[in-house]
């Protein structure tokens, strides 16, 4: 039988256990709400941007900088671990600093305590747009993550890469492996998995959550959760119609591509040969034009007119 725990004992589990979900949450915080990545006006040009040492546009120190570790403007003595001693009971601006993070180009209080962890853990550590490749030092705006494929975003192209990042890579919702349906998808590489093969030897799948990706080992998703849609194409075996004959049924493609190059050159030496019938007809039957347009034009009588040199005539009145 084992002992009963004392009520000493429960409570310290309790705040281990508390303890362990606080540092959870604080790994999981949206990136939207860490304090290098919150948003910010400049004192001087008034525009927005992340928070960050030096105005991006007009280059121009802030009289309140945050810190990126711990989000406060205010040191004060008795409560911080400050590295720097201020005389005074608090300490704010340029005092309150003591290191830029090369990643996301934001203050540093100078507490211990954000000095030696935030370059550690600093979420913009790798920040690069996905879809314009610019990192945190390129652009102004703020980082942002995809709500699908959790890669980051500028604040220019999240909409638009939101918008369109649930398209995968294939004609249908079948495994890649094989031609079942694919239960599982990842949004990184835009494939889906059967329960079979989504199943790795490389990443393991943690309790509790969906199984990762066999390529990537990002966490899968449901598909019947998503709204999927598959690439569509116009060209390639789309286009043959419903045969499925030849090489995965491209073979009516191949053909018609065939027949149509073939047609082409029919039609370019059946030009070049009227081209040059033409041509022949016209030098032997220049002289015979000639002759005949001037018999055509010889019995014409246009009456008195500018060009026969009665300009100034008037019509006789009846």
């Amino acid at each position: 039988m084992p002992k009963k725990k004392t009520g000493a004992r429960k409570k310290a589990e309790n705040r281990r256990e508390r303890e362990k979900q606080i540092r959870a949450s604080r790994a999981n915080i949206d990136l939207a709400k860490h304090p290098c990545n919150a948003s910010m006006e400049c004192d001087k040009c008034q525009r927005r941007q992340k928070n960050r040492a030096f105005c991006y546009f007009c280059n121009s120190v802030q009289k309140l900088p945050i810190c990126a570790q711990c989000g406060k403007t205010k040191c004060m003595m008795k409560s911080s671990d400050c590295v720097i001693k201020h005389a005074g009971v608090y300490s704010t601006g340029l005092a309150m600093v003591g290191a830029i993070c090369d990643f996301c180009e934001a203050w540093v209080c100078h507490g211990r305590k954000c000095l030696s962890t935030h370059a550690c853990i600093c979420p913009l550590a790798d920040a690069e747009c996905i879809e314009c490749e610019r990192s945190v030092w390129d652009h102004g705006g703020r980082i942002f993550a995809c709500s699908f494929c959790h890669n980051f975003l500028c604040e220019d192209d999240q909409f638009e890469h939101q918008a369109s990042c649930q398209v995968l890579e294939a004609e249908t919702f079948k495994c890649v492996s094989c031609n079942r349906l694919g239960q599982h998808s990842c949004l990184r590489c835009k494939a889906c998995f059967c329960d079979d093969h989504v199943r790795s030897k490389v990443f393991k799948q943690e309790k509790g959550k969906e199984p990762p990706c066999p390529k990537c080992g990002h966490e899968t998703q449901q598909t019947k959760d998503l709204s999927m849609s598959t690439r569509s194409l116009k060209f390639g075996r789309q286009t043959g119609g419903e045969d499925a004959d030849g090489a995965s049924g491209y073979d009516a493609y191949w053909k018609s591509l065939s027949s149509n190059k073939a047609g082409d050159r029919e039609d370019e030496y059946d030009e070049y040969e009227a081209e040059d019938d033409d041509e022949d007809d016209n030098d032997e039957g220049g002289k015979d034009s000639d002759t005949e347009t001037t018999d055509v034009f010889s019995n014409l009588n246009l009456g008195r007119t500018y060009a026969s040199g009665y300009a100034h005539y008037e019509e006789p009145e009846d």
